[in-house]
């Protein structure tokens, strides 16, 4: 009886590492998805603080070349 006890402590332990290493992987590629798609809003902010810092250039720049005209 004891043999079968251990048999099945080992299995049930190794079935257990195995749902605890399933459950971290899934967790862990979720986070991943999370990093990746942070960084991608990241770069479409930048992109867009870009624009309109060269948006805002241009338009200095010819408000002065227009008072520099008059």
């Amino acid at each position: 009886m004891s043999v079968f006890l251990k048999a099945a402590g080992i299995g049930g332990s190794l079935l257990a590492l195995i749902a605890l290493l399933i459950a971290f992987f899934k967790s862990f590629i979720a986070f991943i998805g999370f990093l990746t798609g942070a960084i991608k809003v990241i770069i479409v902010l930048l992109f867009i603080a870009l624009i309109a810092a060269i948006g805002y250039l241009v338009l200095k720049s010819w408000n002065e070349a227009k008072r520099a005209r008059d």
